[in-house]
C-alpha cells in the first residue's frame, strides 16, 4: 500500500463488486484493464488508510452518538405518527361522516407504507448512500403531512397517510445501517438498543401525546404538532448527520482523485460492476425480498417480531374497548393505559450493559464474536412477552382494579424490546454488508402485520370476549417464540450455507 493525501490505494487488477462477485471476466466501460491505460493510468483501488479521518469508523464518539440520536429520534417521530392517529380518528368519524373501519384505515395504510418503503429505501442507501435517503425521506414525510392537517375529506387523509408512511419509513431500517457503519461490532449493542427502542417507544407515546394535544381542541392540532416536530428533525438531519456508508464515500474519493490527478485508473470497489446503473439498482431492490423469502433465519425471526408488533398495534383498538367498557375510562385518559408498556420498554433498555457484558464473555470463551451471541437477550425477552399477554387476558374483568391490566404491559414491553433489540443486532451482524436490507425485510413483514391487526381487533374482542381474544394471541406468540433459541443453537450452521451471511467468502446477488 502507498500513502497519499487522499487515502490509501492498492493496485489490484481485479476486484469484487458491491455484492462480492468476482469480476475477473470482461470489465465494464469504467473498469479498463491495465493494458488499456498509460503508465500513469495504472489501476489503483481507493481504500481507507490507517486512522483515516474520513473513515466513518474513525468519527469522534460525539459525532457518532449525535448521528445515532438524531436518526433514532427521526424513527421515533415516524413511529409516534403511526399511533397518534388513534386519538384523532373518532373525531374524523363525526366530521367526515364515515364509519369506524374507514377511519381506522388511516392507521392501516400508514403502517403498510412503513413496511413497504424500506424495501426500496434500504437497498438504495447501499448504492447512493444513507444521507441522501434521509433527506429525501423526511422532506416528503413533512410535505405529505400538510394535506392531512388541512384535509377536506377522509379520502385526502387516507391517501396522504399512505404517502407519509412510505416517505418516513427510511428511518425504521436505514438508521440501523448507519449505526453499523460507524460503530465496530464490540460497541454495537448500546447504539442498537437506542435505535431499537425509539420506534417502539413511539407507538406507546403516540396515544399519550395525542390525548394531551387533542383534548379540547380539533383533531387537526395533532398533525400541526407533528408538522413542527418533523420540520425540526429535518433541520437537524441537514446539519448534523453526515454520509456514513463507506463504499459510497470511497466512490466519491475515487471520483475526486480522477478529477484532480487526471488519472482515470483510480476506482472504488463499488464501481467495479459489469451491470448498468439500472441493473444495479434493480438487484439492490431485489435483495431485501431475497433475504426475507430465501433465508430461513431472516424469515422466522421476522415472522416472530411481526406477530409481536401486530399485537402491540392491535392494543390501540383493544385498550379503548377494555378500559372504556369495563373501567369507565374517558377518552382523554385512554393514552395513560399504555404507561405499562412504556415502563417495560424503558426497563428493557437499561439492561443493555448486562447483555453487552454477556456478549463479551461469550466471545472471549469461544475465541470469536459470533452474531448468535446477540440472541440470548431475545430468548430471555421471549419468556416475558407471553407472561404479560396472559396477565392482561385474565385481568380484563371489570371486577379487577384497572391498574392490574395496565401493569401487564410491563412484562410485555420489557420482553418485546429485548426480543427486537436482539433480533435487530443479530441481523445487522449476520448480514453485513447488507444490514439495511436485512432490517428492511424485517420492517416490511412486521409493519404489514401492524397494518392488518387493528382492522380485526374490535370484531375479535367483541366476538371472542375480552379474555379469550388476547389469550389466543398469547398462544400464537408462544408458538413462534422458540425461533430465537433455535437460531442461537443452529444459526452458525445455517449461516455457513447462506449466500448472504458474513461467514461466506463470497456474497452473491
Amino acid at each position: 500500500m502507498t500513502d497519499n493525501p487522499v487515502g490509501t490505494c492498492t493496485p489490484p487488477l481485479h476486484g469484487k463488486d458491491k455484492d462480492g462477485m468476482n469480476n475477473n471476466e470482461e470489465p465494464s466501460t469504467t473498469d479498463k484493464t491495465a493494458s488499456e491505460h498509460t503508465a500513469s493510468d495504472l489501476r489503483v483501488e481507493v481504500e481507507w488508510g490507517p486512522n483515516d479521518p474520513q473513515n466513518p469508523m474513525n468519527l469522534s464518539l460525539a459525532r457518532k452518538w449525535t448521528a445515532t440520536w438524531i436518526t433514532s429520534i427521526g424513527a421515533l417521530c415516524v413511529a409516534v405518527s403511526s399511533s397518534i392517529y388513534s386519538t384523532a380518528f373518532s373525531d374524523m368519524e363525526t366530521e367526515f361522516g364515515v364509519n369506524q373501519t374507514t377511519a381506522i384505515a388511516g392507521m392501516t395504510v400508514f403502517n403498510f407504507g412503513m413496511g413497504f418503503g424500506p424495501m426500496i429505501y434500504s437497498p438504495l442507501s447501499e448504492f447512493y448512500g444513507r444521507r441522501i435517503i434521509y433527506l429525501f425521506s423526511f422532506f416528503f414525510y413533512l410535505a405529505f403531512q400538510f394535506p392531512i392537517a388541512f384535509a377536506p375529506n377522509i379520502v385526502a387523509v387516507l391517501v396522504n397517510r399512505l404517502l407519509c408512511g412510505l416517505s418516513g419509513s427510511a428511518f425504521l431500517s436505514v438508521a440501523g445501517g448507519t449505526v453499523s457503519d460507524i460503530f465496530p461490532k464490540s460497541q454495537l449493542g448500546r447504539p442498537m438498543m437506542v435505535f431499537t427502542a425509539a420506534p417502539f417507544l413511539g407507538p406507546c407515546l403516540g396515544p399519550l401525546i395525542g390525548d394531551f394535544i387533542a383534548h379540547g381542541r380539533s383533531w387537526r392540532w395533532v398533525f400541526y404538532v407533528m408538522i413542527m416536530w418533523t420540520f425540526i428533525m429535518l433541520m437537524l438531519i441537514c446539519l448534523f448527520v453526515p454520509e456514513t456508508y463507506s463504499p459510497v464515500l470511497l466512490r466519491w474519493r475515487a471520483q475526486k482523485l480522477r478529477k484532480e490527478t487526471g488519472n482515470q485508473g483510480y476506482y472504488a470497489e463499488i464501481e467495479v460492476n459489469k451491470r448498468s446503473r439500472l441493473q444495479t439498482i434493480f438487484f439492490s431492490i431485489k435483495r431485501p425480498f431475497q433475504l426475507l423469502f430465501l433465508e430461513i433465519m431472516v424469515f422466522c425471526l421476522c415472522l416472530y417480531t411481526a406477530v409481536l408488533l401486530g399485537v402491540m398495534y392491535l392494543f390501540f383498538e383493544a385498550f379503548p374497548l377494555v378500559f372504556k367498557n369495563n373501567h369507565n375510562f374517558q377518552d382523554q385518559y385512554i393514552g395513560l393505559t399504555f404507561l405499562g408498556l412504556l415502563v417495560g420498554i424503558l426497563g428493557g433498555v437499561i439492561t443493555e450493559p448486562y447483555w453487552r457484558s454477556l456478549y463479551t464473555k461469550l466471545a472471549l470463551k469461544k475465541g470469536i464474536a459470533e452474531p448468535e451471541f446477540r440472541l440470548p437477550q431475545a430468548i430471555f425477552g421471549s419468556l416475558f412477552v407471553p407472561v404479560g399477554m396472559f396477565w392482561f387476558s385474565f385481568t380484563t374483568y371489570s371486577s379487577v382494579p384497572w391498574i392490574v391490566p395496565i401493569l401487564a404491559g410491563i412484562p410485555f414491553g420489557f420482553g418485546m424490546i429485548l426480543v427486537f433489540s436482539g433480533v435487530f443486532t443479530y441481523l445487522v451482524e449476520a448480514y453485513q454488508p447488507f444490514s439495511a436490507s436485512a432490517l428492511a425485510a424485517n420492517c416490511f413483514i412486521r409493519n404489514t402485520f401492524a397494518a392488518a391487526f387493528p382492522l380485526f381487533a374490535v370484531q375479535m374482542f367483541n366476538g371472542m370476549g375480552y379474555v379469550w381474544a388476547p389469550a389466543l394471541l398469547s398462544f400464537i406468540i408462544l408458538f413462534t417464540a422458540p425461533s430465537t433459541f433455535l437460531f442461537y443453537k443452529y444459526g452458525k450452521h445455517l449461516r455457513e450455507r447462506s449466500k448472504f451471511a458474513w461467514t461466506r467468502p463470497e456474497l452473491k446477488s
